[in-house]
């Protein structure tokens, strides 16, 4: 296991020219082969050759296979976050279609980084103790963002129910579609939230017609 000298994160590249382009290959080729092979069987090897890199100039990148899975976690979130502030503040309208924008965004990451999905989801222990804190920072702001859009719905007497239990229903329909969600299949990520959507809002029951 790295060090927590080692597990921080991406070193500073000498040349920063091309060093964030190479990074971001770096991470999707790493979180296809997380993703493929498993996190433990890959080695620093195999991620070097899925680049097309000598192994030395992958550590001039990440010092270890611990600072890519971080690197991974951060630029999930780091999607989710920007998202999330280009809809604004959930003050600024009805909250309904933001929920549904916010369920449309992880259901749209596993058609387009459905490696980083599965590494997210499932690999978050394989983190050193060292560096847990820092991976749930982003994922608590993140959470914590979207408690904010019930809370706001609850104020504004749109929605009801326990804000922060209504956030984990949210996230508990959404997270698990990765498991069997195809995006070659015959449902678009836009059906799959539509109707996860409708479910959250309005539950599944038919209601009693009037007598």
């Amino acid at each position: 296991m790295a060090s927590g000298a080692e597990a921080e994160g991406p070193t500073t590249p000498k040349s920063p020219a091309g060093a964030n382009h190479r990074r971001a290959q770096i991470i999707e080729s790493a979180s296809r082969l997380f993703d493929q092979v498993g996190y433990y069987p890959t080695s620093m090897d195999d991620i070097a050759q899925a680049v097309g890199i000598a192994k030395p100039s992958l550590y001039h990148y990440f010092r270890s296979k611990d600072a890519i899975l971080l690197g991974i976690h951060q630029e999930f979130i780091a999607l989710l976050l920007s998202r999330q502030a280009e809809r604004g503040k959930p003050s600024d309208g009805a909250v309904a279609p933001q929920l549904y924008e916010v369920m449309l965004d992880i259901l749209n990451l596993m058609h387009t980084h459905r490696g980083h999905v599965r590494v997210f989801f499932e690999h978050h222990r394989e983190l050193p103790p060292e560096v847990h804190d820092l991976a749930n920072q982003g994922r608590d702001t993140y959470f914590n963002s979207v408690v904010q859009l019930f809370e706001v719905g609850v104020d504004k007497r749109q929605i009801h129910g326990n804000p922060r239990l209504s956030a984990m229903a949210l996230f508990g329909m959404c997270n698990w579609a990765y498991q069997w969600y195809d995006p070659e299949g015959p449902l678009s990520p836009e059906d799959v939230a539509q109707s996860f959507h409708d479910i959250l809002l309005n539950g599944i029951a038919v209601a009693a017609s009037p007598e």
